[in-house]
């Protein structure tokens, strides 16, 4: 159950308009990335900060734009919607965040620099409309996918070919998972992505499988020992299996470990 959070103090409200789960994720996984890269630490610091600010940007944006989608939906965990967190007070915020990610990621240099804004402008197209259409997964694919550009760029070079791809399919699986918990409130109020599209029997499913696609890519493309591989792959279709078949919130754990092994993947097999 989420959070109310109508009682929540201003900067607690802030946060939580944020999207902070999401963020940090993201977040976290560009500071993985770029250690696993071999960025110097000021880079390291500066790929982090970049994204922060991008991902700050994407998170109170998307509450701005569906303010009256959460308040019509009765979602007391929404601090605009509730009016916990001032529109005003949002809106700086955002423009704040905007601002700091464009300077932060030329910082790193044009080719990643532009990269990286393309990874936000695409998120934001997801807030801006395409979250209510068959095309919801392409930002979740394109911004994923870029990030692993964004870091390599920031030293010079292009990613591996597994990096981006393997990102991507990430990006769609996340995609996939996160809209599980909303889909009644985003039906109710017009929203019809690719996962309101399939509906809450085939999204599990769906998602393993991109999942598993994301694994295969990350072992074809790092080329581990062919024990670890094996080992990996099988934890990762018996987490599969789990999805299909399991029942409650089973289901939902195991596709998250998957993407938990992905991430990890993208990481540690550099």
């Amino acid at each position: 159950m989420a959070p109310d959070v109508t009682g929540s103090s201003p900067v607690r409200a802030l946060v939580g308009a944020a999207h902070a789960g999401p963020t940090l994720a993201v977040t976290v996984l560009a500071g993985l990335l770029s250690v696993a890269q071999g960025l110097a630490p000021t880079t390291t610091v500066v790929v982090v900060a970049a994204v922060l600010a991008g991902q700050l940007s994407v998170g109170w944006s998307n509450d701005l734009v569906d303010r009256a989608r959460d308040r019509a939906a009765g979602r007391r965990d929404k601090p605009l919607a509730t009016g916990a967190a001032s529109v005003a007070v949002v809106r700086t915020a955002c423009g704040a965040a905007v601002l700091a990610c464009v300077v932060l990621s030329f910082a790193l240099g044009p080719a990643a620099g532009l990269v990286h804004l393309g990874c936000v402008a695409s998120a934001w197209a997801y807030n801006l409309g395409l979250k209510a259409t068959v095309w919801s997964w392409a930002p979740y694919a394109v911004s994923f996918g870029g990030l692993t550009a964004v870091v390599t760029l920031a030293d010079g070079e292009a990613p591996p070919w597994w990096w981006p791809v393997g990102a991507a399919l990430l990006g769609v699986g996340a995609h996939l998972l996160n809209v599980l918990p909303d889909l009644a409130d985003d039906a109710a109020t017009g929203v019809r992505g690719l996962p309101h599209r399939l509906g809450p029997r085939r999204i599990g499913p769906v998602a393993a499988v991109v999942l598993v696609l994301a694994t295969a890519v990350v072992l074809v493309g790092a080329g581990p020992p062919l024990a670890v591989s094996i080992t990996v792959f099988t934890v990762v279709l018996g987490l599969a299996a789990v999805v299909v078949v399991g029942t409650g919130r089973s289901p939902f754990a195991a596709a998250v470990g998957i993407a938990l092994v992905d991430a990890l993947l993208l990481v540690v097999a550099r």
